[in-house]
């Protein structure tokens, strides 16, 4: 186990050099200079702004070093702990992430696991009635939800669910995990991955359904629940995890439509804001976190395959 760790930590560190590394160039290069951009949104587009005023402030942010230099410095905080201050906002950037962050890890985190509550059993289904009617209305449903775009199902369900039907208010903002409000912005978001989840459980069952260890497991009289939930799930649930721990991460840093159609102060709109404003700290802080998320929903989705198959060891 302290081998294993030690072998996931050299090669964290190398992965989160070489994405920060290649990122802040592209920011470098390619981004646009933050307090010009700054200078011209205060002034609603005018192009007419103070020179020496910019290169001060450009000064004092250490923008006007050249690249290896700020690079080396950026990584000298963030050894620190110091993730730098945002030049628009005027405000720590690890203060703003440690706010947002955890909503959008909340909602990923349910989103996550109502999809797979309802695309496991539903991929089973589709596998054990193959080829007949109850396969075929749910591989439609699932092809129907796969071609709609999320910022396409977000607003479809709010008219239908708050005009139409009157189920529900309209959800604004962000009120806590275990409010009503949350049920819509979280169903959006679960809708996203449901047919992958659905599609690779039925394909795994319908993979595995043939095999001879199916087939003794019948022949000793096992009753078919077992069969299904002992012997033909349990290989099939080994894809599905890893794409489950993929799922969650591309949920967390990219539910930007959803957080920006429900006002929900959210990472995505972090990031989204970064990107807007040109914001170097934010914009370098969504990326390093980013990758955390990354590499620890790897490193959790490890140690379960051998709970789900003990042929499979960490070494």
């Amino acid at each position: 186990m302290f081998g294993y760790l030690i072998k996931r930590s050299l090669r964290w560190s190398s992965g989160i050099l070489l994405v920060l590394f290649f990122s802040y160039a592209m920011m470098f290069y390619g981004a646009g200079d933050p307090i010009k951009r700054m200078f011209v949104d205060l002034r609603e587009g005018s192009t007419s702004v103070d020179e020496a005023m910019i290169e001060k402030i450009r000064v004092s942010y250490g923008l006007d070093q050249p690249f290896p230099v700020q690079f080396a410095n950026y990584l000298g905080k963030l050894m620190q702990g110091d993730m730098g201050y945002s030049i628009r906002e005027q405000r720590d950037v690890m203060t703003m992430v440690r706010k947002r962050l955890p909503i959008s890890m909340q909602l990923g985190l349910v989103a996550t696991v109502l999809g797979a509550l309802i695309g496991v059993p539903l991929g089973v289904v589709a596998a054990l009635n193959h080829n007949r009617r109850l396969d075929a209305l749910i591989v439609s449903v699932i092809v129907f939800i796969n071609a709609l775009p999320i910022f396409v199902t977000g607003p479809l369900l709010l008219v239908f669910l708050v005009l139409v039907l009157k189920i529900i208010d309209v959800p604004f903002g962000w009120k806590g995990i275990f409010d009503s409000q949350v049920i819509l912005p979280v169903t959006v978001l679960a809708l996203g991955p449901l047919p992958s989840i659905v599609r690779m459980t039925r394909i795994g069952m319908l993979e595995v359904m043939g095999n001879d260890y199916i087939r003794t497991a019948r022949a000793k009289g096992l009753p078919e629940r077992t069969v299904i939930l002992r012997h033909m799930l349990r290989p099939v649930l080994i894809p599905v995890v890893t794409s489950l721990g993929l799922i969650m991460i591309t949920l967390v840093n990219g539910a930007i439509f959803v957080e920006l159609i429900f006002n929900i102060p959210g990472f995505g709109k972090l990031t989204l804001q970064g990107l807007q404003q040109v914001d170097y700290p934010i914009i370098m802080t969504v990326v390093f976190v980013g990758t955390i998320i990354v590499m620890v929903s790897n490193l959790l989705v490890d140690f379960v395959y051998p709970l789900l198959d003990p042929r499979i060891t960490r070494d």
